[in-house]
């Protein structure tokens, strides 16, 4: 069952799973969601978003559907339009098992 989440997520600091690469962000291993850890082990999809200021085109998101260790498909985000204080990655929904 699909559930939309939009809560912040922290990266657990065990690493990447994909490297920086000057196009996207690098995805960490792991994450941790309230008192879960949520350890990546593919990347089902990704894709991109962009806002438009001024006439100018901006990438804005970077979205990214993970399988976690775990059996769930995450729905995450990182935002590049940060305000002071905002976390960067955001589950946006998770799939679970049943």
């Amino acid at each position: 069952m699909r559930r939309f989440v939009s809560e912040p997520l922290v990266p657990s600091g065990d690493g990447f799973f994909t490297s920086a690469n000057g196009n996207e962000p690098p995805v960490p291993r792991a994450f941790l969601w309230r008192d879960r850890r949520l350890e990546i082990v593919e990347i089902v999809g990704r894709s991109r978003s962009t806002k438009v200021d001024r006439g100018d085109v901006y990438l804005k998101r970077h979205r990214f559907e993970l399988k976690a260790a775990s059996g769930e498909t995450l729905e995450v985000y990182y935002d590049r339009d940060v305000r002071r204080g905002r976390p960067q990655w955001w589950l946006y929904a998770i799939e679970e098992t049943v």
